[in-house]
């Protein structure tokens, strides 16, 4: 979110309490560890920006009616429909290939983590990460220029 303009209507807190609100809905989950937390509430996070840009794009596009909570409402119009589109498309691809850089992007990327808070999440070496980072991203850049 940092990255965003100034004056961006999409709050990090709004990103935050919604994961939190579909976090508790999920009925018994056993915690496994951080790496699970941390990868689950990233991927929440991904889902709802996803989501909501998609949402956006179908309204542009002419489509129905639909209702969303005001802080959908707030993340519908603050993203650009292709962007997280395409990027949701590249990680599911990236996901097939090798799903640790793909958790690596979602915890930095989506769940805002650091590079040592995603080794520590993860449990491997903070060099892994690096490594992993530069080539997920070089990867999705490739994929996100294709399309």
């Amino acid at each position: 979110m940092r990255h965003e303009r100034a004056g961006h209507t999409l709050q990090a807190s709004a990103l935050v309490n919604e994961a939190y609100l579909r976090l508790i809905d999920v009925n018994h989950v056993d915690w496994q560890n951080r790496a699970h937390f941390f990868s689950m509430a990233s991927r929440v996070m991904r889902r709802i920006l996803v989501d909501a840009a998609r949402a956006k794009g179908y309204l542009k596009r002419g489509g129905g009616d639909i209702k969303v909570s005001l802080d959908e409402a707030v993340l519908a119009g603050a993203t650009p429909f292709q962007d997280f589109a395409a990027l949701d498309d590249a990680l599911n691809a990236l996901e097939s290939l090798d799903p640790r850089k793909c958790q690596v992007i979602e915890m930095r990327f989506f769940g805002g983590l650091s590079i040592e808070e995603t080794a520590g999440a993860l449990n491997v070496s903070v060099g892994t990460v690096k490594r992993d980072w530069r080539l997920a991203k070089a990867w999705l850049a490739r994929e996100l220029d294709e399309s």
